[in-house]
């Protein structure tokens, strides 16, 4: 019922249109006119907050007299006057002249106190009747510039005037919020106080209410820092700009516009500006003038996926909305740190580019800039129509982390100082540099599979290729280059996993390991030769994330300083990779530590890595542990296969299996005395530990133990039954006296092994 008295209401406030013949077809010019005017009462009721409350009885259409060739005139209430090309025919042009003309005859009824307000009459007729677009066209023009065009317009209907009031305009991406105001004032009958301004037009109200920070992992990913909303996106002015470098193939030299605004880029530029000074520079000259040639990429190229996945609100239509000129779509601070940690992925050469910011950039020159010597930087300013900066944006890329400011107000270079302090306060999270682990080595490569939620990319020679949305094979993720997953940790699958996969918060990469012949005595199972051969899967996650998913893969039920204790010796054999695989990263499996993904990090994590790092130069070995006795028994013959024929006599001590082999012929027999690490003989074996006795039956071999593992080192079952002793006192307890630390202020520096 509602809805019909609506229509009827709108149907009774449309007038009746009246046409003299002099503008022909006159039924089909009624038609449109009828059909513009309902399109036109919807917009403004939904911008007003309700129906005009009154309309003109008749609108006469007819030719108009004297008027200029380049446009038609704005009538009076109830007359339009058009101007008609080609008699008979109603085109493009004729069917937009009427709806700008219509929309005056609209105000003029709807918002009687507007009539005076040539600024405001024109704002809306340009923003309704569709033709924004063709008056954007030609060549570029700056905000300020386009102000002062409207600001000093004898009349607004002029071509230049309404050229400048497009630009305005075109930097709201929705219904400007200076003329909903103003509608909502007339359908309230509040008093026309003054007419709009180029300021108040200008305005485009989309900016942050509060300032935004956010610092995200170059290697997990995770949010380390926020602070603000940082998911709002907003206006990001020049800084995708590396993103069009990026994109850009074969970037040319070219030559400065003398007297040009766009290319006021610093003082010194050289005859030829290359792609790397203009991109330090933010030449906007420079990539305008690229845009010119043909060349340059059209909507961020390879990068615009990437850029739309992460929550650019639209693609840019031209180089002026690329580089931020105009402000026609926007990116939250979120958005643009998991963009930059791709670029930083796929282009370290770019990131290398960016480091001279700092020293011939936007940020050169500054108290602050020996400070971020080795950081990547690129900045980014939105001005308003008078040339003030509305936001300025400051993104930056280290070894470790991606960091986003963006500051109302405010222009990069002034406040610049809080980044040095941003990036030490995230450093106090220890653990944030990078570790790699070859993972899944135990698995057929073609049976493990992926899946990213967030947005995911596998990249080729610098470029990113979108990943498929479901599971699909990792190892052609990971064929051409890294495989890197934005706003959520990779989920992995494979045959007799755990349901639903696994979550691993990093980058994987495809790195198949050398050939791998194991030297004498060492297990030849084909379990035991995958696990010392490798995987093809190498992984890169944070430290501290490593050492989280060690501790839950080992023993997910330690607590306090038995887990930090744990996670501290799990943290330091990480950079010991090469006493387990020489060259290579880590393995997942026991061999080296156990690894299966990701996990929560716990307290006692963050606390291991924020402790002194441990001064040893060796792999620390630890184990299940515990007292509770095992007997086992195995095939004479399959020890002999690891131990060599005719063994005389076993016995354990200090961590090694010593051993006996009576060697020679008959006449002259000797016995051979070797000996082998316990734990190699205890892996190949599956024993629950290294045994403690050995014994020999027929063809049989008993062995004896207590507890579970290979019985050196760290016992993390009698680490949990010690709640007294601090992880100091469990790790020297267990690595005897020589294990020492590295103290701060401590000035003796670690031995030079060779080695990170």
């Amino acid at each position: 019922m509602g809805w019909a008295v609506a229509v009827a209401v709108v149907l009774s406030a449309s007038p009746t249109f009246v046409t003299r013949g002099d503008v022909t077809p006159e039924q089909d010019l009624r038609r449109e006119a009828q059909a513009a005017w309902a399109s036109l009462e919807a917009q403004y009721t939904a911008q007003a907050g309700g129906l005009p409350r009154r309309a003109p009885a008749t609108v006469t259409l007819q030719k108009g007299t004297a008027l200029p060739p380049e446009r038609n005139a704005q009538g009076r209430p109830g007359l339009v006057e058009l101007r008609q090309n080609t008699p008979g025919v109603l085109d493009a042009r004729t069917r937009t002249a009427l709806r700008h003309e219509l929309a005056h005859q609209l105000l003029w009824w709807a918002c009687p106190a507007s009539s005076e307000d040539r600024l405001f009459h024109e704002a809306f007729a340009l923003t309704v009747s569709g033709e924004l677009p063709a008056w954007r066209d030609g060549p570029y023009q700056s905000l300020s510039s386009a102000a002062q065009a409207v600001a000093n317009a004898p009349a607004m209907d002029t071509t230049r005037a309404r050229r400048g009031l497009a630009r305005i305009l075109g930097e709201h991406t929705g219904f400007p919020a200076a003329l909903t105001r103003r509608l909502r004032q007339c359908h309230d009958g509040a008093r026309w106080a003054a007419p709009l301004t180029v300021e108040e037009l200008a305005d485009v109200a989309v900016l942050a209410p509060e300032a935004a920070t956010v610092v995200v992992s170059r290697h997990s990913g995770e949010v380390l820092f926020s602070e603000g909303d940082v998911r709002r996106a907003v206006p990001y002015g020049s800084a995708l700009k590396p993103f069009l470098y990026a994109a850009g193939d074969a970037p040319p030299l070219l030559a400065p516009r003398r007297g040009v605004q766009e290319w006021a880029c610093g003082v010194g530029l050289p005859p030829k500006v290359d792609a790397r000074l203009a991109l330090l520079r933010s030449c906007n000259g420079w990539f305008l003038d690229w845009e010119a040639t043909g060349l340059a990429p059209k909507a961020f190229g390879v990068w615009g996926p990437v850029l739309s996945a992460v929550g650019l609100t639209g693609l840019p239509s031209d180089m002026t909305e690329a580089i931020g000129l105009r402000s026609a779509h926007g990116l939250s601070p979120w958005g643009m740190a998991q963009a930059y940690r791709l670029l930083a992925e796929a282009r370290p050469d770019v990131l290398a580019l960016l480091t001279g910011n700092v020293d011939e950039g936007t940020l050169s020159g500054l108290s602050t800039s020996k400070a971020l010597k080795g950081v990547a930087t690129k900045t980014g300013t939105v001005r308003d129509a008078a040339s003030r900066p509305q936001l300025g944006w400051i993104a930056a890329v280290d070894a470790d982390l991606v960091a986003v400011i963006v500051r109302p107000g405010k222009m990069p270079r002034h406040f610049v100082d809080e980044l040095p302090a941003l990036l030490t306060r995230v450093r106090r999270q220890a653990g944030l540099e990078a570790a790699r682990v070859q993972v899944l080595g135990l698995l057929p490569s073609a049976t493990v599979e992926a899946r990213c939620s967030g947005a995911g990319f596998s990249l080729e020679d610098g470029k990113p290729r979108a990943a498929p949305p479901d599971f699909s094979r990792l190892d052609a993720l990971t064929s051409k280059g890294p495989a890197v997953c934005l706003g959520s940790p990779w989920r992995v699958r494979f045959p007799d996993g755990p349901d639903g996969g696994r979550d691993y918060a990093g980058v994987f990469t495809w790195s198949t390991p050398p050939p791998y012949r194991p030297p004498p005595g060492v297990p030849t199972t084909p379990s035991a030769l995958k696990a010392r051969r490798g995987s093809d899967f190498v992984f890169r996650t944070t430290r501290v994330q490593y050492t989280a998913g060690v501790v839950a893969a080992e023993d997910v039920t330690l607590q306090g300083e038995a887990r930090i204790a744990l996670a501290r010796v799990a943290a330091h054999n990480e950079r010991h990779a090469d006493s387990r695989h020489a060259g290579r990263a880590l393995c997942d499996t026991t061999h080296c530590q156990a690894f299966r993904g990701t996990v929560r990090i716990r307290p006692e994590e963050s606390r291991a890595l924020q402790l002194p790092p441990l001064k040893w130069d060796a792999w620390l070995t630890f184990s299940q542990g515990g007292s509770t006795p095992w007997s086992e028994v195995r095939p004479r013959s399959e020890v002999e296969a690891l131990l060599g024929t005719n063994l005389v006599s076993l016995r354990f001590e200090s961590g090694r299996v010593r051993y006996l082999r009576t060697e020679g012929t008959p006449a002259a027999p000797y016995e051979d005395a070797r000996s082998l690490p316990c734990d190699t003989l205890r892996a190949g074996l599956k024993l629950p530990s290294c045994p403690q006795r050995a014994s020999f039956d027929g063809p049989q071999v008993r062995f004896e133990g207590q507890g579970r593992g290979h019985g050196e080192g760290l016992d993390v079952e009698a680490a949990k039954a010690s709640p007294g002793l601090s992880s100091d006192a469990l790790l020297e307890r267990a690595f005897g006296a020589g294990f020492r630390f590295t103290h701060p202020g401590n000035r003796e520096k670690p031995a030079d092994t060779g080695r990170e």
